[in-house]
């Protein structure tokens, strides 16, 4: 009955509740009003008669009054709202009348139903996804392609293709694309290579033959970056401990370069100009790259011999070996281009280099100038494409093409062997020639070294370079010698150095007749390798073989009988006759004839011309 009646209660309208709670309102001011006049009467009195009890009185009228504060935010909080608080909110409590009446299965239903709504939705936009990127990378088509090259380049689309198909080379038996064979992935690699990284098509295609997938993608990467900024001590002067202190103080901040060099410094960060320091200009270092070493470290010249660097400019090299040389002996330091001698004689008076000789001469006709079988010691830096370098100059990557690099091995094979030439395969101490390159091309490399062993009697020798990795013996269809495994190649993105290939011959005797052990050698490796065929197509070749072998054992003995009775029967000699050259009046009589052939050739060519 009780719940009867709450139900049969008339609904408070608006205008009631909100006269109510304006009435509470009131009432709160009020009373907040005739608090305060209290409690300023109160303030007055016990500004006259002073003392702590008024203090004591005024901390009780704050609490009181914060209190009521208090009291009263709480009234205003719960009767505050906006209309549509008021409409919705009020109207619908007074509505439904207590929690108790609500419908808790009908509200976890809402509840799970939303829920399910935004699970479906999550799933449909992961199948968009996962239908937008597929997890097997598949190859563009030509429509995809032809797209692309008529927009603007895709760089991020690029950059994460040529991650997929580098993945996929490196373990293409599981995870190639059906249909799609290896040579597709790798055209496809190396026209997004060159669209990225912006390198022609010669040079691209270069590097694919020559490493593999992931090692190629680190060497590319490296030619991104700058090598380390190098000086070389020069020991004519100073010594490396006392010049890397003063850089130190000067703000430089280096270190030594590695264990493999001894005059070696590596420059971090600096905090002046290390090309215009006091000890630059007084010639204590060199700025010189760590590549550049190598080639002189090979050459390894002792003191009191006569070495010829047959390209010398700027001259880094030149100066290295003098240092080694103390200053003895004496060095030929040639350089074609008259334009970079400058370079090269400032540099040696900067450095106090005092044995050297400087001449410009094309280096093929150095032989003829200095002579033949004359020098201890030769250096061929020779000019090359500089695909090593390619973080130094990058108009490399577009500049370079086969032609190029053709005209480049044939001037360095003439080098060579004017290098080997000169040198003097009796010398004492020496009888080396060192040749090097700033580029990783096989044909500039490798070819140009079987090139002159096949040419001269030399041969290769180690290089004294603890580190580096061994030349190509073999490289797609070429086949070289195999002593070619003691040259040396170097990589930015292994030694962090500039790409350099470094070689060193011993001068074996002065003729410049082919050694016949090399002929020897190479047609054991030809016997080798055409083995396999040979013995396929000898078996049903044998046969016949026998049988030809037997008719011509039958011809020789019947030849043998015919020489035996010829010999049995007494020689007969015959005078040969004299021969009798025609007479004068015969000779010209023909060359007449010919010579009026020729005219009426003549004539009936220039009938026919003028007819047509």
């Amino acid at each position: 009955m009780a719940i009867k009646g709450k139900k049969s209660q008339k609904k408070p309208n608006r205008k009631e509740i909100v006269s109510v709670k304006s009435k509470k309102k009131n009432d709160i001011l009020s009373e907040s009003d005739m608090e305060d006049e209290e409690l300023e009467q109160q303030q007055s009195i016990n500004s006259d008669e002073g003392g702590d009890s008024g203090s004591e009185l005024s901390l009780d009228g704050d609490d009181t009054y914060a209190r009521d504060v208090l009291g009263g935010n709480d009234y205003e909080v719960k009767g505050s709202g906006s209309d549509s608080e008021l409409d919705s909110g009020s109207d619908s409590e007074l509505d439904s009348g207590s929690d108790s009446d609500r419908d808790p299965q009908a509200e976890s239903a809402a509840i799970d139903r939303e829920s399910a709504i935004v699970q479906q939705e999550g799933q449909d936009e992961l199948q968009l996804n996962i239908k937008e990127q597929p997890d097997e990378f598949r190859l563009p088509t030509q429509e995809e392609l032809e797209e692309e090259a008529c927009g603007p380049p895709d760089l991020t689309g690029l950059q994460q293709r040529i991650k997929e198909i580098v993945r996929i080379l490196s373990n293409f038996s599981s995870l190639r694309q059906e249909g799609a064979t290896r040579k597709q992935y790798i055209e496809q690699l190396k026209l997004d290579l060159g669209s990225y990284y912006g390198y022609n098509e010669f040079l691209i295609s270069s590097f694919v033959e020559m490493f593999p997938p992931v090692e190629l993608m680190e060497l590319i990467e490296a030619f991104e970056k700058p090598r380390p900024i190098t000086l070389r001590t020069n020991t004519l002067k100073t010594r490396r401990r006392d010049l890397a202190g003063v850089l130190l103080n000067r703000g430089i901040n280096l270190d030594p370069l590695s264990k493999w060099s001894k005059v070696g410094l590596v420059v971090y960060d600096h905090q002046v100009p290390y090309g215009a320091t006091p000890e630059y200009m007084a010639g204590h270092y060199m700025v010189q790259s760590a590549s550049s070493f190598l080639p002189v470290m090979a050459l390894a010249p002792q003191e009191k011999e006569r070495i010829v660097d047959m390209a010398a400019s700027p001259g880094g090299k030149t100066t290295y070996i003098a240092a080694l040389m103390k200053n003895t002996g004496i060095i030929y330091a040639n350089e074609m281009k008259e334009k970079r001698l400058s370079k090269l004689t400032s540099n040696l008076q900067r450095l106090g280099v005092t044995n050297t000789v400087v001449c410009s001469y094309d280096g093929k006709e150095l032989p003829k100038v200095l002579g033949h079988n004359t020098a201890d010691r030769v250096l061929l830096d020779a000019p090359c494409s500089g695909t090593g370098v390619i973080s130094k100059d990058e108009s490399v990557k577009t500049s370079k093409n086969a032609i190029d690099v053709q005209n480049f091995s044939r001037l360095q094979k003439e080098l060579i062997l004017a290098a080997i030439d000169m040198v003097d395969a009796n010398s004492k101490s020496g009888g080396y020639v060192v040749y090097s390159t700033c580029s990783l091309m096989v044909i500039e490399n490798e070819d140009v070294i079987d090139y002159a062993l096949k040419k001269r009697d030399v041969k290769l020798v180690p290089c004294g370079l603890d580190f580096g990795r061994p030349g190509f013996v073999r490289f797609r269809e070429r086949r070289f010698h195999p002593s070619l495994e003691k040259t040396r190649r170097f990589y930015p993105h292994v030694h962090n150095m500039d790409g350099f290939f470094v070689a060193k011959l011993k001068k074996m005797s002065n003729s410049k007749g082919v050694p016949g052990t090399y002929s020897e050698v190479q047609e054991e490796e030809e016997e080798v390798e055409e083995g396999s065929e040979i013995m396929e197509e000898e078996i049903p070749q044998q046969k016949q073989k026998k049988e030809v072998l037997r008719k011509e054992k039958k011809n020789s003995n019947d030849a043998s009988l015919k020489r035996k009775k010829q010999e049995e029967k007494p020689a007969t000699f015959e005078k040969r006759k004299k021969y009798k050259p025609p007479p004068r009046e015969e000779i010209s009589k023909a060359r007449e004839e010919k010579r009026e052939a020729l005219r009426e050739a003549k004539k009936k060519t220039k009938s026919s011309i003028k007819k047509r």
